[in-house]
């Protein structure tokens, strides 16, 4: 089987070539070039050492590497669509994005389609019910990445290795200085990567720009200050604000008005909420429920976090909606929401949480 590795030089992508090497294949190692830099040199990461380190990789084990540059593709894709989720007033992943139109779209139409599988170094697994492919999580639950995953479709599910995915990370370290790595002992990278060492805040206000608007006691009506433009704050921030008396969180956004929304205290009940609209939700594999009435019970996460949420969805007026069970921080509009099966085992897709609807009495 010809097998494309993606290789970050991280302790998870140089294991993936180990495990494949003991499985009896020969993958083609490829690193990816996604940060870069706009005309000023404004952006980029550093890519250098992570080169080094999957070219020893490569060397390490007699095999070919390749680095392709995607920097152009993320530009025009991921960090176009930040900008314009960012500017809505919506709160972005930029991650989810990348893996589904980057990682495994633009690299499998220009290099991956000349090889049988690609493997990555994510944290998930697959497994096959009634003849077809379905995402499934990790073996350790505190490093499932199946919900950075849960945007993408069928075709490139059916396409993916996961090598490491029933692996434990200790276990995986070990292997690491196991077998000599030198990335057994880095850090697991952090953040945006197309950012490099640049600050979002700073980013954000070079692309798109400031627009003051007010601040409000969600309670009581009353303006507190200021900020520089909703796109600065997301649903659930509680630094930040500038505001004394604290602390305060961000617990909702009136894009047509500018104003954001706080509440006062260490845990305001304001900040939490248990009904979740989704949008343009997708299935991964198929349509697991089709037409129903009433109610699927389900698991669900709303951010990358090791625990899941149980509930409820069901469909009105052509949409999905969730019910949670248990009361959820900071549900932010235009982040993802991934869908599991009821056992956690299943990651059956996602959904974009749609726009909070103000109540009446804010207007």
């Amino acid at each position: 089987m010809n097998i494309a590795a993606l290789v970050s030089g991280g302790v998870d992508s140089s294991v993936v070539v180990y495990r494949l090497k003991e499985m009896g294949y020969n993958p083609t190692i490829f690193y990816i070039r996604i940060g870069m830099e706009d005309e000023n040199g404004y952006m980029g990461c550093s890519a250098e050492e992570d080169i080094e380190l999957t070219s020893f990789i490569a060397k390490k084990y007699g095999l070919k590497m390749e680095i392709v540059s995607l920097q152009t593709e993320y530009w025009e894709q991921v960090v176009d669509y930040t900008l314009r989720t960012v500017k809505m007033g919506l709160t972005p992943n930029p991650d989810i994005m990348c893996n589904k139109l980057i990682k495994f779209g633009s690299f499998n139409q220009k290099y991956g389609k000349d090889f049988d599988k690609i493997a990555t170094g994510h944290y998930a697994n697959t497994t096959i019910i009634d003849g077809k492919y379905y995402l499934a999580t990790a073996v350790d639950n505190r490093k499932d990445q199946t919900y950075f995953l849960s945007r993408i479709n069928y075709g490139q599910l059916s396409k993916l290795m996961f090598p490491i995915g029933d692996l434990p990370k200790y276990k995986v370290r070990e292997l690491a200085f196991q077998e000599g790595l030198p990335s057994a002992a880095r850090k697991d990278s952090q953040g945006i990567c197309f950012l490099g060492k640049v600050n979002y805040n700073d980013f954000i206000k070079k692309y798109i720009g400031t627009k003051i608007g007010k601040i409000v006691e969600l309670e009581t009506g009353k303006i507190l200050g200021q900020h520089n433009g909703l796109w600065f704050h997301t649903i659930g921030q509680r630094k930040g604000l500038g505001l004394s008396g604290g602390p305060w969180y961000v617990v909702a956004k009136n894009i047509e008005e500018n104003i954001v929304y706080v509440s006062n205290g260490y845990d305001p009940a304001t900040q939490y909420g248990t009904s979740i609209p989704l949008d343009d939700f997708l299935f991964i594999t198929k349509d697991t429920w089709g037409c129903f009435e009433g109610k699927q019970r389900i698991a669900f996460k709303i951010r990358h976090t090791p625990e899941f949420t149980f509930g409820s969805i069901e469909i009105k007026n052509g949409k999905y909606y969730i019910d949670s069970e248990e009361k959820i921080q900071g549900i932010a509009p235009g982040q993802f929401c991934a869908v599991y099966d009821e056992s956690c085992a299943v990651c059956l897709g996602s959904g974009v949480i749609a726009e909070y609807i103000l109540p009446d009495f804010l207007f």
